[in-house]
């Protein structure tokens, strides 16, 4: 699914306007229907409505949302704000509309002085001030109206997107001129800032509002970024042959683990094995030996001379990808072997973990990176790699995409949304995946479930989607029979199959 910046929205809108054909006030009376028919599925006619509209088409749809309330018998009070004298033709007419009813008298235009109503915990505010368009962060008269609203017990609902908060970047917004809604009606499609988790607190519940604009231009328009749905998925699924054997079913490397983080090794290989992988060989140090054999009897262990670290790199003749990183420790022997294996590899490569904590302690050494190597970073290893930390998740995104380009990486930027960024700049999410994931380990099972699909075969691109997709998945499924509170790594690798299993009904 596209996801579309705020211009393209706003061309999308107007594209649907020349070709459906359909007047603008009419397609704003279309989505205030909707706006208006989300609202009254959650409040009855006795809870009294307050309803703050902007200037703009955002305030048009609040007008139009509090006339059609009306008419369904609640009662409303409506406040317009038009403090510079110009107001946008549609919010004109429905301010016209609105005037020609029978609670003319319930509309308030603020042209200048301002006498804000009490707020009270039984009301709901309609907060129609502004839109997907704002593109400077709120000030004056309107950000102390956000901070009233915000300090009051009412609930608030947002129309479109919460005012004060931009639709992509909110690196340098002001955050206590935001609203904090507790639940956003958006149009058509969720916004790019809905995505990250520094926006979450404004956003509250969130509802997706079909308003019917041209199916035509969201297919011709390219997007920069898009999330995962399910259908793309299955339909990038290898599927297993009858006649299939260990041999053609892949055979993956993986280099993990130190002493006193064998565990890591033992999860990457588990998750690695149940991804479909024919064969796994593990490259860890001489003391986690009996813990490996134990852990993982069906993986070939390959034991470092040394007994606490990996200090030497070998030979990747015959193995089809490579996973390396986790628990693996950041001493300068290690270190050595690390960009010596990653150099000797002879194909595709995951990089995770203490892999990508060498990197950006050895930042020369990301020149010697093969074009293609796939790199799961959590933010703050990300913020490592480039050098330093990110303001807003906004920023982080964007480094991570730049990054991506210059080294012609694959990089997952994970977290509650994981974000695939791909060598030519587009940016994927992932839309599987829950809080009780957020567990040591969790990322080392994602490196295994990456490497057994591209040593099946799997192009990095659909390695990458397949993968993170299928190790959210498997965390929702696990979330749901044990909670999310008690979610460990472990149970991951073991809802794996289940993962599998849905998608290939």
């Amino acid at each position: 699914m596209k996801i579309f910046t705020s211009a393209q929205i706003h061309e999308l809108d107007r594209y649907t306007i020349e070709h459906e054909p359909i007047k603008s006030i009419d397609l704003m009376e279309r989505a205030a229907k909707a706006i208006t028919h989300a609202i009254t599925e959650e409040w009855t006619t006795h809870t009294p409505v307050v309803v703050f509209a902007g200037p703009g088409n955002n305030g048009g749809d609040a007008l139009a949302v509090a006339r059609l309330l009306i008419n369904e018998g609640y009662k409303v009070k409506t406040y317009l704000f038009n403090i510079t004298n110009h107001l946008s033709d549609d919010c004109v007419l429905n301010r016209q509309r609105l005037l020609d009813g029978k609670h003319a008298k319930d509309l308030i235009e603020v042209t200048a002085k301002f006498d804000p109503p009490e707020l009270t915990a039984d009301m709901l505010v309609v907060d129609g001030l502004f839109g997907s368009g704002l593109n400077k962060p709120l000030a004056g008269g309107f950000a102390s109206l956000v901070k009233y609203i915000n300090q009051s017990p009412a609930k608030v609902v947002s129309i479109d997107v919460p005012s004060g908060l931009m639709s992509e970047d909110n690196t340098y917004n002001v955050r206590a001129n935001i609203i904090h809604a507790y639940l956003t009606l958006t149009l058509h499609e969720r916004k790019l800032s809905f995505l990250f988790g520094d926006a979450q607190q404004f956003i509250g519940k969130l509802k997706v509002l079909d308003i019917r604009l041209s199916p035509e231009y969201i297919q011709k328009t390219e997007a920069q970024y898009y999330v995962l749905e399910e259908n793309d998925i299955r339909s990038r699924l290898l599927h297993r042959e009858d006649f299939a054997h260990k041999g053609n079913m892949g055979n993956a490397l993986i280099v993990a683990g130190s002493y006193g983080m064998s565990g890591a090794a033992v999860l990457a290989t588990r998750a690695c094995l149940r991804s479909g992988v024919g064969k796994v060989t593990t490259i860890t140090p001489k003391k986690n030996y009996d813990i490996m054999q134990i852990a993982v009897p069906e993986a070939v262990l390959q034991m470092d001379h040394e007994e606490t670290a990996f200090t030497e790199a070998v030979d990747t003749d015959g193995f089809d990808a490579l996973g390396i990183g986790p628990g693996l420790g950041r001493q300068e022997t290690t270190a050595i072997a690390m960009i010596a294996q990653i150099r000797r590899a002879q194909c595709p490569i995951v990089a995770d973990a203490d892999a990508l904590n060498i990197l950006a302690s050895h930042r020369a050494w990301m020149q010697q990176l093969p074009k293609g190597i796939i790199m799961t970073p959590h933010p703050k290893e990300l913020d490592r790699l480039t050098g330093s930390p990110a303001n807003a998740d906004y920023e982080r995104l964007h480094r991570t995409c730049e990054l991506a380009k210059s080294l012609q990486a694959y990089i997952i930027l994970k977290g509650h949304n994981s974000t695939l960024c791909l060598p030519n700049g587009n940016v994927i999410f992932n839309p599987t995946g829950n809080s009780g994931m957020a567990t040591a380990g969790s990322g080392d099972v994602l490196t295994g479930i990456i490497t057994a699909l591209l040593a099946r075969g799997y192009h990095q691109q659909n390695a990458c989607m397949v993968g993170m997709y299928l190790h959210g998945l498997a965390g929702d499924l696990a979330a749901k029979e044990l909670g999310k509170e008690s979610l460990i790594a472990s149970d991951i690798i073991d809802h794996l199959s289940q993962a599998f299993q849905y998608l290939e009904d």
